[in-house]
């Protein structure tokens, strides 16, 4: 993967990778001048359609031949970065929508009118309107833009990115939930995205989960319903579907599903008091779509239980019957792990439709995707009725999109939509008052004015502005800052010399970048920076934790005196916690999870500004 590629995703991962009122102003109508693509009348999945919309669906349905009905529920996945119009890449895309007739696409990572300009594209070329989604969980900014060229780290701009949506749990308030699902929504809309994959519906509960952790609101299933459903208001205030995950919950697991397959232990009393809670409110709160996850249930379907994916009982029974769902079920990507090391390459794409899933999300080859599900019909084992139902289902959801009416969105709206300034206004506002402090019993915050302070800062290789604003706003507000960075290959010669500085420091601040990453399998601090910081303590340095990601990292230096938790590294956050433990906003934040055997949830000290 070429660098500058690995670097947007590492930082997309880090600006990304889940009360009072939003603060005044956060609130952007459009101007009424300006149009912003097409809008749905509604988004609420029991919603009904209109009778023209009804008639579009169903004689588009009819319109279909066997080959073309495969292609709606095909999803693959493409990038969101320009291309020419006469590129090897657009000819591929292209072929995906006029030979294989693919219902929708996945978009990733892209700046904001390379996303408008080239979904514009598509749809001019599509027979049937192309279904648009992508993973905005946290926000437009994990996936419009927010990286850097290199060397010079020159910001290429995008849309607005929030601390990952724990921060939201930590704060607590439902209107600044929706908000942020508001805004989401308007810049979404704004550059042709009809539905993101959020909100995360999983319940936090284990600590060792490698992928979740602050993707999800907490381990409350109270809690995270509440603010979810927040969320998913704020989406719908402006016609953006959101399709809810990792059904039936990610939360209590611990492996990575890109890598293998993760299995629930817990029997259905359980799930049904913890996992499932948020799910159930999802629905009751109109929630368009679910993403069901590559999950194996062992509690419930026993050692051998299918990824719930491929399970009728879970997406059938529970999630259609017994929840009574009636929007669009999407698999998790079928690209993983999980499922293609297990069952092959095409075997699951039929098994999930076999129980019950409608979309086939990033199949490793989308005409081999479109070709297994014809074959599959064809010999018997899929029912006609089984796929007319999934690509009714596409369709459905089209029209709720308002893509029968139009398709395209007008590229001169995308500026004053996407990264405006209330938006980045309400970024600032979650951040800093999401932030943290687990403990301080030595009264270490705020920093004493001027205080010499050694600045560490632990993160990987490829994140390359870990720590770059952090600093740069300490010394702004007045104190002398030693920077330094390390990462999980640093030599104890590094850590020696760190040592040594420390002795001339007033507070050594040791920061550590740590996010779920795919395909990482873990989520901590490695190589020698743990030992660093428990040494530090244990010869009495001043020393102030501060997580800008994982709460739990701080499992890995527990005697640690002070902690402070930022929850993301994104600029917003960095900036946050420095103008914190400078003494000028207050630090109001409580635990949304416990961090066994530390500290409980609900846990945090009040701070105020100087």
């Amino acid at each position: 993967m070429p660098i500058i590629r690995r670097f947007l995703l590492s930082f997309a991962a880090i600006s990304g990778l889940a009360g009072a009122c939003a603060p005044t102003g956060s609130a952007v109508a459009p101007p009424a001048s300006v149009s912003t693509g097409p809008a749905a009348p509604t988004t609420l999945a029991h919603a009904p359609l209109d009778a023209e919309a009804r008639d579009w669906v169903e004689r588009t349905l009819a319109s279909l031949t066997l080959r073309e009905k495969a292609g709606q529920i095909v999803f693959p996945w493409m990038g969101g970065e320009y291309v020419a119009a006469d590129s090897p890449e657009m000819d591929r895309l292209l072929e995906w929508v006029e030979r294989d007739g693919i219902g929708g696409v996945v978009i990733s990572i892209g700046l904001p009118h390379s996303y408008a300009a080239k979904l514009n594209a598509l749809q001019r070329r599509a027979k049937v309107p192309l279904l648009v989604t992508t993973d905005m969980e946290n926000g437009p900014g994990m996936r419009l833009g927010g990286g850097y060229t290199l060397p010079h780290l020159l910001p290429l701009g995008g849309g607005t990115v929030f601390p990952p949506v724990m921060a939201l749990g930590a704060i607590g308030s439902d209107s600044l939930a929706r908000e942020v699902g508001r805004v989401t929504g308007v810049e979404a809309r704004a550059v042709g995205v009809h539905l993101t994959f959020a909100p995360v519906l999983d319940v936090n509960s284990n600590p060792l989960n490698p992928i979740i952790n602050t993707r999800s609101f907490g381990e409350d299933p109270r809690a995270v319903a509440r603010l979810a459903s927040a969320f998913i208001r704020g989406l719908h205030d402006t016609g953006l579907m959101g399709a809810g995950k990792h059904f039936p919950g990610h939360g209590d697991t611990e492996a990575d599903t890109h890598i293998g397959l993760a299995a629930i232990r817990a029997d259905r009393a359980r799930l049904d008091t913890v996992e499932l809670v948020p799910f159930r409110a999802a629905v009751q709160a109109g929630v368009d779509g679910m993403m069901v996850a590559h999950i194996s249930v062992q509690g419930v379907e026993g050692p051998d239980a299918p990824p719930a994916s491929l399970s009728p009982l879970f997406v059938t029974r529970v999630l259609r019957e017994e929840m009574g769902f009636r929007g669009i079920v999407f698999s998790d990507a079928m690209d993983m792990g999980a499922v293609v090391r297990r069952h092959g390459r095409t075997e699951p794409l039929l098994r999930t439709l076999e129980a019950g899933v409608d979309v086939l999300l990033q199949p490793l080859d989308a005409r081999e995707a479109v070709d297994a599900v014809v074959e599959g019909v064809r010999s018997g084992r899929i029912p006609q009725a089984r796929l007319d139902n999934a690509v009714r289902a596409v369709l459905q959801t089209k029209a709720r999109a308002g893509l029968h009416r139009a398709r395209e969105v007008p590229l001169e709206a995308v500026d004053e939509r996407v990264g405006i300034r209330p938006h980045r206004e309400l970024a600032r506002s979650v951040a800093e008052r999401s932030l943290t402090l687990a403990r301080d019993p030595r009264g270490m915050v705020p920093l004493a004015p001027g205080a010499r302070v050694l600045s560490v800062t632990y993160a990987e290789a490829v994140d390359l502005t870990a720590g770059r604003w952090f600093d740069r706003e300490l010394r702004g507000s007045g104190f002398t800052v030693g920077s330094f960075r390390v990462d999980p290959q640093t030599p104890q010669e590094s850590y020696a010399r760190l040592r040594t500085l420390a002795d001339s420091a007033d507070v050594v601040l040791v920061s550590a970048y740590v996010q779920p990453r795919e395909h990482v399998g873990t989520v901590g601090a490695r190589g020698g920076f743990a030992a660093f910081v428990e040494s530090l303590s244990a010869g009495g340095a001043r020393v102030v934790a501060v997580s800008f990601g994982s709460p739990y990292v701080i499992g890995f230096y527990p005697s640690a005196p002070a902690y402070l938790l930022a929850w993301g590294g994104a600029e917003a956050s960095q900036r946050a916690a420095a103008r914190a433990l400078a003494g000028q906003i207050a630090i109001t934040g409580r635990l949304p999870v416990s961090i066994p055997p530390l500290f409980a949830r609900g846990d945090g000290v009040q701070r105020p500004a100087r």
